[in-house]
């Protein structure tokens, strides 16, 4: 099943958006992964790394950025890594929800998964 990595700047925000994302899809694997290491705001490359190779059960993860230079430490750690992954361009939390529910797919695959978490740009709220 492909994995799911939730980068926020905010070690926070990233286990709400998590959180909310795993009430759609329990089976998913959802790891969050925020903050700067020191209990302060921002990312690390090796912490998403890490987190990429908790969410990985072989078949890959898409990963979920919140702004900014979380997407730069994404780009790094995925290229520091061995897990399959790529970086969706979308709002963090409902791309999270739209992506766990697409991961429970029978023939979810990366690029399906990735597509429906970008597609939550689209999703009107009012």
């Amino acid at each position: 099943m492909i994995g799911l990595v939730v980068v926020s700047h905010s070690e926070q925000a990233a286990q709400g958006i998590a959180e909310v994302a795993a009430e759609m899809a329990e089976e998913v694997t959802i790891e969050p992964v925020g903050g700067n290491g020191d209990s302060g705001i921002g990312t690390v490359p090796d912490d998403i790394e890490n987190a990429l190779t908790t969410a990985d059960d072989g078949d890959g993860c898409v990963v979920l950025v919140d702004l900014g230079s979380a997407v730069m430490n994404a780009d790094v750690a995925i290229e520091m890594s061995d897990v399959e992954a790529v970086i969706a361009d979308g709002p963090v939390l409902e791309g999270a929800v739209n992506a766990a529910i697409a991961a429970t797919g029978p023939n979810a695959t990366l690029e399906s998964v990735r597509e429906q978490a970008e597609a939550a740009r689209d999703i009107d709220k009012l």
